[in-house]
């Protein structure tokens, strides 16, 4: 289980790190950094949490509105962590382009996703609990 869990995981973090990128670099365009992480992440962090509702943790028995309440705890945590490694870099170096600002957001978002697989699966996405005779009978 764990294996088909954490390759869904990937396989949609790999995909909502570049989205989240793309859309950070886009609105980077014309918004300070907090703003365009913050809009860039609100996005994607919905759409990756009904994904991995869907996909990576389809067997829990979560309704939507647990997962997204959940996943928003996350996302808060995220946003400071990521905006926090971006307006620190910004700050060490002011003359850097949208683009190293967005392989900076793009590494941080990647040590915040290992944070956030774990906390999803132990505690959004957990496995109904089982009583001593729930298992495999011979």
């Amino acid at each position: 289980m764990w294996s088909r869990q954490v390759g869904w995981f990937v396989a949609i973090g790999v995909v909502s790190t570049a989205g989240q990128a793309l859309l950070y670099w886009a609105l980077r365009l014309w918004w300070p950094p907090a703003a365009a992480n913050l809009v860039s992440l609100l996005v994607l962090t919905v759409l990756n949490t009904e994904a991995n509702r869907r996909l990576t943790f389809r067997g829990a028995a979560t309704r939507p509105a647990r997962a997204h309440l959940g996943a928003g705890g996350l996302f808060l945590l995220g946003y400071l962590v990521t905006s926090g490694a971006v307006l620190w870099f910004t700050h060490a170096r002011p003359g850097a382009t949208p683009a190293a600002e967005t392989a900076v957001l793009a590494i941080t978002s990647v040590a915040v996703t290992v944070v956030r697989f774990v906390v999803l699966r132990l505690a959004v996405f957990r496995a109904p609990d089982r009583r001593p005779g729930d298992g495999v009978r011979c």
